[in-house]
């Protein structure tokens, strides 16, 4: 009797000690999960510029070709003309978290750029706008006012010059796919190279696009909770006219970053002289 109670105590010692085992174990991968993520967001420099990163540069987009090429996306090894990396360091601006401090969107955005999760995947939830601004950052109500029409005009001044480098992308694409079909490709790898590439560029573009609608909701957003939270109607005429500045913006650049125009247009539309950022001019009915 005395040796089955032992046993048993035994028995029930290393179930403890295992399931112990296990807790410790979680918990040591659930921190090093952590300490990854933390890691995948892009290091910046000065004026939020992103830094050089080997991890960043090198073996995140080496794991992220394996892992698009898994789902079936395509995948170029071709190099990147001038344009092509112009557009990309561009479209990173608009991509990443307005709020420079939320690691969890940095992390999904640097893991989407990285495609290890696909491109457009990297939606950055809009609500982690508005609780950035209420962190003790801000020691004044106005300054977090100051902060979305700051943000927003400043995503206002990027759209077009990106937009520009995407037509420029776009129209070298175009010229890749004449060659492409009225040239002998020697390889299927060249001709498997061209196609994915202008698919990539595609993404990118369409990426940005989405990032920017992602942007306006999060800065509305916020403006609505600020009103309630720390109402100051100075404030709010000015953010909504940023935000409404962003808007006209984003739509200039659906409309124009398109070289094949439904309407067949041949020039991009023109910005109001009257209203800024309100609508749109078109060039005057040649005779």
């Amino acid at each position: 009797m005395g040796n089955d109670n032992a046993v048993k105590g035994r028995a029930s010692s290393h179930r403890r000690w295992g399931a112990q085992t296990k807790r410790s174990l979680s918990l040591a991968v659930l921190m090093a999960a952590c300490l990854a993520l933390s890691a995948c967001v892009r290091p910046t420099g000065d004026f939020d510029r992103a830094r050089p990163s080997v991890i960043h540069d090198d073996l995140m987009p080496a794991v992220g070709e394996n892992a698009a090429r898994l789902r079936g996306d395509p995948v170029s090894k071709f190099n990147y003309t001038n344009d092509e990396k112009l557009l990309r360091d561009r479209g990173w601006t608009l991509i990443r978290p307005p709020w420079a401090k939320d690691w969890i969107g940095g992390t999904i955005v640097e893991l989407s750029r990285t495609r290890v999760l696909p491109e457009t995947e990297g939606r950055v939830p809009p609500d982690l706008y508005l609780i950035y601004l209420r962190s003790d950052r801000f020691r004044s109500s106005d300054a977090r006012y100051d902060k979305i029409a700051a943000d927003a005009t400043g995503d206002a001044e990027l759209v077009m010059p990106f937009c520009e480098v995407a037509l420029r992308v776009q129209k070298a694409d175009d010229e890749r796919l004449r060659v492409l079909r009225n040239q002998p490709v020697t390889t299927q790898e060249t001709y498997d190279g061209a196609k994915a590439r202008v698919w990539e560029n595609r993404v990118m573009v369409k990426w940005v696009g989405q990032a920017l609608r992602y942007r306006i909701i999060a800065y509305k957003k916020a403006l609505k909770g600020l009103e309630i939270e720390t109402p100051s109607q100075d404030r709010v005429w000015k953010v909504n006219n940023a935000i409404r500045e962003l808007e006209g913006q984003v739509r200039l650049a659906e409309a124009s970053c398109e070289a094949n125009s439904r309407y067949g247009q041949e020039k991009p539309a023109k910005r109001s002289r009257i209203y800024t950022g309100w609508s749109i001019e078109r060039p005057p009915v040649k005779k």
